[in-house]
């Protein structure tokens, strides 16, 4: 790479930014989500430069730091989408306890592999399954364009919920304390805390957003949320409730209970603010996902798929998965099982997470190709049952970030 000059750099980015542009659109026909092809072309990306001979090694942190960042940018982006209201409280029920149950169950069945199988600490078995437990909202949220509004509405609140519920007891098993009283009540304090700050700190961002007289808002905002979100993991706080409970306050402004607050904040003033957030979100969330699936697609390396260690953890692992799911969807939710049996992929938060485990908590003898082949295989499974997925040619529609937004929610 040290050949290429300033110019071929910019021809590089923007040609993928093209390239992923063209996938949102060619997606809406093969029904295969423009992120899993901007995966599989990572993939064809570093397969084509090993056999070229060429080295190109991009630094974990960096796919980390955007890893961080699209993360923060799609659960906001789902806060904008959300509409609360008594009409949605059986649905928002029924999201938050799939999201639960199934991460749950999930988990406990991941551990149960990994201790059999490897023969380590139970404790570090929690540790790698919780992430692996995770919906990836990442993947789901962007390829949700050819479902009904109320499947839609459904898959995001679940596929929310589990991030933000994951990354809660992801950071309380990795803290210096677990399993004990003193654990739980400052686990629990931790959640009271962060529920008060996000109601606070969503004020404070709405009157910097409202009352500013620059033109120039947003990324002041999302410099904000990032602060926000990296002070809240030095003290850990479950910081990605703040980043939700905001974009919800600001999608549903007109529900807020206290009058004296549309004198200073009118909701016509809202409006413009929400549709401005919606469209700038939106841009900037394809950007970060272009360039984050690409990158995780080119660190992949594909030799893992004939070691015999990783095709039995990682297919009893996926297959566990989908039995929890589809066990939770048919039998207690008692809800149409597809399509969304299929939307079991793990991709951004799980690799998030699993660059954040402990030195001491590591697994010796895990094989970093298991997590590799469980999102691959998750991203295919719910690849195929989406083109098998039947719906009209005229409710078939382009991506989300592409139209004109619209509140369908």
């Amino acid at each position: 790479m040290d050949g290429i000059n300033s110019e071929q750099y910019l021809i590089i980015i923007c040609s993928l930014v093209v390239l992923s542009y063209v996938f949102s659109i060619i997606s809406q026909y093969i029904r295969i989500p423009s992120v899993l092809l901007l995966l599989f072309a990572g993939i064809g990306l570093r397969y084509v430069a090993d056999r070229s001979g060429l080295s190109i090694v991009f630094p974990s942190r960096l796919i980390e730091v955007l890893g961080i960042v699209g993360l923060i940018m799609i659960v906001f982006e789902a806060g904008l989408d959300l509409k609360l209201g008594r009409n949605k409280l059986r649905l928002i029920r029924n999201s938050f306890f799939s999201a639960l149950v199934i991460l749950v169950i999930s988990c406990v069945s991941i551990s149960a592999i990994l201790y059999y199988w490897l023969g380590e600490s139970l404790i570090k078995c929690i540790v790698y399954a919780i992430p692996l437990s995770i919906v990836s909202s990442s993947i789901v949220i962007p390829s949700l364009q050819l479902l009904t509004n109320a499947k839609k509405e459904f898959l995001i609140y679940e596929a929310s919920f589990s991030d933000v519920l994951g990354i809660m007891i992801f950071n309380y098993f990795v803290a210096d304390e677990v399993m004990t009283w003193k654990s739980a009540g400052i686990f629990g304090a931790n959640i009271v805390v962060s529920i008060i700050l996000s109601l606070f700190l969503s004020f404070i961002l709405l009157l910097v957003l409202a009352k500013t007289k620059l033109n120039i808002k947003f990324f002041l905002i999302f410099s904000l949320l990032i602060l926000i979100y990296a002070g809240g993991k030095i003290f850990h706080l479950p910081s990605l409730i703040i980043i939700l409970v905001f974009g919800l306050m600001i999608n549903n402004w007109e529900k807020v209970p206290i009058s004296k607050l549309s004198h200073y904040f009118p909701p016509k003033q809202i409006e413009s603010l929400r549709n401005l957030l919606h469209s700038i979100t939106a841009e900037s969330s394809f950007l970060v996902r272009t360039f984050f699936f690409l990158l995780f697609g080119f660190s992949i390396q594909l030799n893992f798929a004939g070691e015999t260690d990783v095709l039995m953890v990682g297919g009893l692992i996926v297959l566990a998965l989908l039995i929890v799911r589809y066990l939770y969807l048919r039998f207690f939710l008692r809800a149409n099982i597809f399509p969304e049996v299929i939307f079991i992929p793990r991709g951004l938060i799980t690799i998030v997470l699993f660059y954040k485990i402990p030195s001491h908590l590591m697994l010796t003898a895990f094989n970093q190709g298991i997590l590799f082949f469980i999102i691959l295989c998750s991203s295919i499974i719910m690849a195929v049952g989406m083109i098998f997925y039947k719906k009209g040619n005229e409710d078939v529609v382009e991506e989300g970030q592409f139209l004109k937004r619209s509140d369908i929610m």
